[in-house]
This record gives structure tokens, C-alpha cells and sequence, in this order.
């Protein structure tokens, strides 16, 4: 029997971190939590309230930070590089602050510039930040993408190089998002999917899952489309997740779902994972 999956979502904070975050995750019955610690759309970076950092982290439950979507350790242009630095070392701050277990981090893109150029930005960049990281502080946990445009990450098996550039960093983690997955070309629907998809992951990343995103896919397998959708509802199938939380290397590993909706679906998608694990 392998070892239980923790099941929530991410929560909207609307009245405090803590306050609003905690009550959204009870409303829905997530047993675990994502959130945000700054505008996931804007460089500003918020100091938050440290009494709802600190409420947060004495609430027994166990937290997730998903860092600001304009993170590219990849990218060309200088500014976005600099902002993505100070982005991460904050929300890492942050992220000890609150308790967090991980920080969640897409792993970017090249954009218009050399593949080779921007994996040796990812390693003088990224690797120092992670040495900063106390001993107690939250993972790093390496999102890969749907595999639009010029990604540096999007199959499992692209994690290898990535990985490799931060020589295997012992504060850095993955964490695995079902629609990415779907999109980048692994299909999860195939009777064999979820195990093969798994054991690849594990070949080239042993021990390193530490979160996974469950959502369902508006497109088909392969699309590179970033789409996502309710638990069942989607190309990927109910049944896959199932299977999800049967295979060794998802054991024990938390499940985030960031489906689209409101507090009714995402109870129901919740809800819908739970009966699938077995409760």
C-alpha cells in the first residue's frame, strides 16, 4: 500500500493570507494548500502582513507558494532576468515565513535567443539562489511547461539537462502539472500513460517529485496548448488520476489542483479526487 496522497487547491487570499486563504481552503475541503505571496502578474513584491505569514505557518497545514508567472531565468532581456532573481529570493523569504514545504517556479523560456545561452543563465542564476536556501527553507520546485514557443522544459525527460545545469542541487524539487504534461506530448489518457510517464520521471529525476498539479486538459494530447480544466472533464480522463496516486513515485506526494471555476467546482473537483484515491 503505498503512502496517501494529500489532496487540495490553490485558494484565493481575499481577507488575509491566513485568514482569507484557510477559510477558502475549508469551504473546498482541500487538506493542502497553493497561494500566492505577491501579484502573480506584476514585479511588485509585497512585504504581505507577518502575522498572516506567521498564522499560516502555525496552521498545521501543509503550504505550497506558487512563484509570479513572469519568472524567465531564460530570458533575453536583462530587466526580466534581474526581476526574476529578486522574485524568487523573495518569495522564498516569504515562503519560510509562512512555512511553505516548496516554492513552485515555471521553468521559463528562451525566447528569441540561443537554447545553450539561456540553460547557462538557468545555472549562473538560478544555482545561488538555491545555495541561499536554509537548511529549513521550502524546496524549489521546477514546473515544466506545455511546451509552447521556445520552453526550456516541457517533457519529463527535459528535466535531465535542467537539473544537470544545477548539478542536481539538493533543495531543488519538480513539480508535475497533468495538462503541462498532456500538452508537452505524454498521454496520461493511454491505458499505460500515467506508468510510463512516471517511471521516465523518476529515470531521470529520482526522488525529486514533491507536488503535483492535477488538472484536466481542454486540448488533446501533444497540443502544446496550456489549457486547463475540471478534474474528468477534460482529454486526460478521470481515470488517469486515479492511477496517478497508485503508481510509488506519486506516493505520499501532495495534489494541487488549479482548475478553472470557482468554490462549487473546485469542491466537486476535490471531492472527485478523494473518491478516486479511495476515501
Amino acid at each position: 500500500m503505498t503512502a496517501s496522497n494529500l489532496i487540495g487547491g490553490h485558494v484565493f487570499v481575499a481577507g488575509g493570507l491566513a485568514t482569507g486563504g484557510l477559510r477558502y481552503a475549508a469551504d473546498i475541503g482541500a487538506e493542502m494548500i497553493q497561494v500566492f505571496v505577491t501579484n502573480p502578474r506584476g514585479w511588485a513584491l509585497s512585504e504581505g502582513n507577518p502575522a498572516e505569514d506567521a498564522k499560516l505557518g502555525e496552521s498545521g497545514v501543509p503550504v505550497f507558494v506558487h512563484a509570479n508567472y513572469l519568472v524567465n531565468f531564460g530570458s533575453p532581456t536583462p530587466a526580466t532576468l534581474e526581476n526574476s532573481v529578486a522574485v524568487i529570493r523573495h518569495t522564498l523569504r516569504r515562503g519560510a515565513r509562512t512555512g511553505a514545504l516548496g516554492v513552485v517556479v515555471h521553468t521559463g523560456s528562451a525566447v528569441s535567443q540561443p537554447r545553450e545561452d539561456a540553460m547557462r543563465q538557468i545555472r549562473e542564476h538560478l544555482l545561488p539562489l538555491l545555495d541561499e536556501i536554509p537548511g529549513d527553507g521550502p524546496d524549489l520546485l521546477l514546473e515544466p511547461m506545455a511546451g509552447q514557443g521556445q520552453m526550456l522544459c516541457a517533457t519529463v525527460q527535459d528535466l535531465g539537462p535542467y537539473l544537470d545545469a544545477l548539478d542536481f542541487h539538493p533543495k531543488v524539487g519538480v513539480c508535475l502539472d497533468t495538462c503541462h504534461a498532456f500538452s508537452a506530448g505524454h498521454d496520461l489518457a493511454a491505458p499505460d500513460g500515467v506508468r510510463l510517464t512516471l517511471d521516465a520521471l523518476h529515470e531521470v529525476a529520482p526522488g525529486r517529485l514533491k507536488l503535483i498539479h492535477a488538472n484536466d486538459s481542454k486540448d488533446t494530447c501533444g497540443s502544446k496548448r496550456d489549457r486547463h480544466e475540471n478534474i474528468g472533464a477534460g482529454h486526460i480522463g478521470a481515470q488517469a488520476f486515479s492511477d496517478l496516486m497508485r503508481h510509488p513515485v506519486a506516493a505520499g506526494v501532495p495534489i494541487c489542483i488549479e482548475t478553472p471555476g470557482k468554490a462549487d467546482k473546485h469542491r466537486e473537483d476535490i471531492e472527485l479526487l478523494k473518491k478516486l484515491r479511495g476515501d
